[in-house]
C-alpha cells in the first residue's frame, strides 16, 4: 500500500506541477500580447502627432481643399477617441478610416508640385512613411503574440487550465477592406 500511496502522491505532484507551468505560460503569453498592443499604441500616438504638422503644411499650399483637410482632422480625432475604447475591432476600424484619409491627403499633394517640392512636407511625409512601417511591424508582432496565446488557450491540455484561469482567446488586429491597399507615400 505504501508504494501505491507514494505513486499517487508523485502523480498528484506532477499533475499540479504541470498545471502551474501551464498557467504561468499562459500568463507570460497574455503579458506578451499586452506588451505588443502597447507598442502599437506607441506608434499610433507618434502617427497622431505627425498629422497636424502635415495638415498645416498642406493647408499652406492647398487651403481651398478644406474637405480633405477636415476629413484627415476628423479621422485623427476619431482614432484618438477609439484609443480609449476597449476592443481591437473598433480600434482597427478607426485606424482604417485615418489611413484612408491620409491616402486622400497624399493624393491631393500629387496635384501641387510646389507642395511636393517643399522640404518640410517631404520630411513629414518620410517620417510618416517610417512610422507606418513601424505600425505594420507592431501589428504583425501583436498578431503573432495573439496567435501563440490563442493556440495555447485552445490546445489540450492547456485549455483546461485556461478555462479554470479565465483565459479567453484574443482578437487579431485585422486590416479592414480599405486598409489592404497600403497608403502610398511618394517622395
Amino acid at each position: 500500500m505504501s508504494v501505491v500511496g507514494g505513486l499517487v502522491c508523485l502523480l498528484a505532484v506532477l499533475v499540479i506541477g504541470a498545471a502551474v507551468l501551464a498557467y504561468n505560460r499562459l500568463v507570460r503569453q497574455r503579458n506578451q500580447v499586452q506588451a505588443s498592443w502597447a507598442q502599437i499604441d506607441v506608434q499610433l500616438k507618434r502617427r497622431y502627432d505627425l498629422i497636424p504638422n502635415l495638415v498645416e503644411t498642406v493647408r499652406g499650399y492647398a487651403a481651398h481643399e478644406r474637405a480633405t483637410l477636415d476629413a484627415v482632422a476628423t479621422a485623427r480625432s476619431g482614432a484618438i477617441a477609439a484609443a480609449g475604447v476597449p476592443g481591437v475591432a473598433d480600434r482597427a476600424d478607426a485606424e482604417n478610416t485615418l489611413t484612408q484619409a491620409l491616402g486622400r491627403l497624399f493624393a491631393l499633394a500629387e496635384a501641387y508640385p510646389d507642395l511636393k517640392a517643399n522640404q518640410n512636407f517631404a520630411a513629414l511625409q518620410g517620417e510618416l512613411a517610417r512610422t507606418e512601417d513601424k505600425i505594420a511591424y507592431a501589428r504583425q508582432f501583436y498578431n503573432s503574440a495573439v496567435q501563440t496565446f490563442n493556440t495555447s488557450v485552445q490546445s489540450i491540455p492547456t485549455n483546461l487550465i485556461a478555462g479554470i484561469g479565465g483565459f479567453r482567446p484574443m482578437d487579431f488586429f485585422q486590416a479592414l477592406e480599405g486598409e489592404r491597399a497600403a497608403v502610398q507615400v511618394r517622395y
